[in-house]
């Protein structure tokens, strides 16, 4: 057997498919070269290890897998124990927005504490992160906390946020409740995803108010939300923080709603580099808002 065909194999079974796995391998290949390599190894073996439309691994390919796993799993921790002394890393997912507008912040006072800190980031949110986490691509994750995580996953909230509306400068909303104190709300509403957790809030608490308000626009961050309530599409939903409301817009607090709490996610135990990474998240955070 070649075994850098078991290598591939290791990394479509271990992410259910051959495109998760291009996805994941930490270097260049593309799917239909993954898929032809695949095949070879079927073809020296005599054998289906996989079922492709759903994917599902054969008995064969079940008994390979259990055989390969622990030695390809296991190579990144022998790396770091062969490298000894190397420069500490961490692996960082979370919105684009906490990586601008908050993450610098931390990763300046843990440099502090960790002068030879490597790490790398990924973006996504709060579902996306908790797959990056049990595909092992991160060590920890920072975003909005709402629901209950997937067997494996532990949270730590940081702080809390109050959500708000954004609305253009010169519109004529003095508060939030004069949007819906009508029977029918002809506003636009401009939201993250649906699925996003502050979404999912909000809709819950307008949800036990009566009010039926849903979004019109979806978009990927809270700065297109805010950009496209500059240009005058509609009210966005955001939180009241710092640097989130750009010029000619202006927030209207929502006071009486739940806040939105924030924190950091992780899979089993945190190393000592990410419970540093932990304290100097919550630090930073209240410090933000002062707190």
């Amino acid at each position: 057997m070649n075994v850098h065909h078991l290598e591939l194999f290791y990394y479509v079974a271990r992410h259910g498919g051959i495109s998760a796995a291009a996805r994941r391998i930490p270097y260049g290949i593309q799917q239909p070269a993954i898929s032809a390599q695949i095949l070879q190894l079927e073809d020296a073996l005599s054998t289906t290890l996989f079922h492709r439309r759903p994917f599902q691994l054969t008995s064969t390919g079940e008994t390979l897998y259990r055989f390969i796993e622990p030695f390809f799993s296991g190579l990144p921790e022998i790396e770091r124990s062969l490298r000894g002394g190397a420069a500490p890393r961490l692996r960082i997912g979370c919105p684009e927005t906490v990586q601008r507008e908050y993450l610098p912040a931390v990763l300046r006072s843990l440099r502090k504490r960790l002068p030879n800190l490597q790490f790398s980031l990924l973006s996504g949110r709060l579902e996306q992160l908790e797959q990056r986490l049990l595909a092992q691509d991160i060590d920890v994750g920072v975003s909005a906390l709402i629901g209950k995580r997937p067997e494996g996953i532990r949270e730590q909230e940081l702080i809390q946020l109050p959500m708000a509306l954004v609305v253009p400068e010169k519109s004529g909303f003095s508060a939030a409740e004069k949007i819906w104190e009508h029977d029918r709300i002809d506003v636009p509403l401009l939201t993250l995803p649906q699925s996003d957790p502050m979404c999912r809030l909000f809709q819950q608490e307008m949800r036990k108010r009566g009010i039926d308000w849903y979004p019109s626009l979806e978009l990927g961050s809270i700065e297109l939300v805010t950009r496209y309530v500059a240009e005058g599409y509609g009210v966005g939903l955001t939180v009241d923080a710092p640097a989130v409301n750009p010029e000619g817009t202006r927030l209207l607090p929502l006071r009486d709603f739940p806040s939105v709490p924030f924190g950091v996610i992780w899979m089993g135990t945190l190393s000592p580099v990410g419970e540093t990474f932990v304290e100097e998240a919550r630090s930073v955070a209240r410090r933000m808002l002062g707190v």
